[in-house]
């Protein structure tokens, strides 16, 4: 494009200095031929037809680079650079001779030299722009074939797809409708036999094979639950985890957390450990002996709540002659035989242990005054 623009502006510089010089060798020399209204005509139609060359030009080289190389245009540009620059001294020399040898005109003032020179320009000029309108025109086709055969490949899908719809649907074309017309018009609008499509009717086909079989597995065979027994089994469900997650969490509570809960399971599991391990010292109904004290009254050595029972159990007081049982038994049994302990107040058994300890009320605030010490406060205790 640089070589293009260079030739449209030495062009017009050219004819001027030639001009120029013409005036200046006075009037022996013959006038120029640019002041020959046909050779100024032809030279206008030079520059409009240059201006054409570099707009088609422009547009070639902007297109090209998706099909040719970026050389491609520039070897375009040069060619016309080379035309133009092969053109101009070819006017230099009409000009010349036209000043020097005295030619008879025979076009329109013109020698016959000048004239065909400056039409083989023009000429050479059309071939030019028929070229790149050759190549607009290749790029614009094939660029309509594209977008030809992407126009074609979605209406081919989009037909497809309406081809599928339609026969899953079981449409029929509006050409078939007065087949199926059944004769019944209401407001204009008429009543026609539609068969139902095929996915519907195949679907209520399954639902029909689904009610059979599950009439006869549920209520012919009776192989799976009905739903009360569902409730049933979960039910039973739920109460194991149920007591899995209270064994799990019995395992967590101490001497702060427990409470007293005259439960038969709890009480008959405490008992089953009193008879193995407590029976000895305590006697086998906790009414005590020449080593533990009674069980069964309300006088405590160590407390009488079911925390203090606990306690008493889980740490022992060894210097007492009481031992630690927390090694031997988990959180759940030492609960369970505090349980069972508390439950022994009370019940009187024969021959018990004279009281030792503190009077213990399970609702009072202060300990016991003196007078209702035990008589025998000093013997130690296994238990308590």
């Amino acid at each position: 494009m640089k070589h293009l623009l260079l030739m449209l502006l030495l062009l017009p510089l050219s004819a001027a200095v030639m001009a120029q010089t013409a005036s200046a060798a006075g009037s022996a020399v013959p006038p120029s031929v640019w002041s020959n209204p046909l050779a100024l005509a032809m030279l206008a139609i030079i520059l409009v037809l240059l201006l054409v060359i570099a707009l088609l030009a422009n547009v070639v080289l902007g297109t090209a680079e998706w099909y040719f190389k970026k050389e491609t245009g520039s070897v375009t540009t040069k060619a016309i650079a080379l035309l133009i620059s092969l053109g101009l001294p070819a006017l230099s020399f009409a000009q010349e001779t036209a000043t020097t040898v005295a030619a008879p005109v025979s076009y329109g003032g013109l020698s016959s030299t000048t004239f065909f020179l400056l039409l083989a320009v023009i000429g050479v000029e059309l071939v030019v722009i028929l070229v790149l309108a050759f190549f607009v025109r290749s790029f614009l086709t094939k660029e309509k074939a594209k977008l030809a055969v992407a126009v074609e490949t979605a209406v081919q899908k989009e037909t497809n797809w309406q081809q599928l719809w339609d026969k899953l649907n079981s449409f029929r074309p509006i050409t078939e409708e007065s087949k199926i017309d059944m004769g019944h018009s209401y407001d204009g609008i008429r009543e026609l036999n539609n068969r139902l499509p095929g996915w519907w009717l195949y679907g209520f086909y399954a639902t029909i094979l689904f009610s059979a079989i599950y009439l006869w597995r549920y209520h012919v065979t009776h192989t799976a639950p009905l739903s009360e027994e569902e409730l049933k089994i979960a039910m039973v469900k739920g109460e194991e985890q149920k007591a899995a997650f209270l064994a799990k969490a019995a395992n967590l509570v101490d001497e702060n957390t427990i409470t007293y809960k005259k439960e038969d399971a709890a009480i008959s599991a405490g008992g089953a450990i009193f008879k193995q391990t407590c029976a000895a010292c305590h006697g086998p109904e906790g009414q005590g002996n020449t080593v533990g004290p009674n069980l069964t009254d309300e006088y405590w050595i160590h407390g009488g709540s079911i925390k203090d029972i606990f306690k008493t159990i889980k740490y022992g007081y060894p210097e007492k002659g009481m031992q630690s049982w927390k090694d031997q038994y988990s959180p759940v049994q030492m609960a369970q035989l505090a349980t069972y302990v508390k439950s022994l107040q009370g019940s009187n058994p024969p021959n018990p242990k004279a009281p030792q300890g503190d009077l213990y009320k399970e609702n009072a605030t202060a300990p016991a005054a003196d007078s209702t010490k035990a008589p025998d406060s000093t013997s130690t205790a296994k238990m308590n």
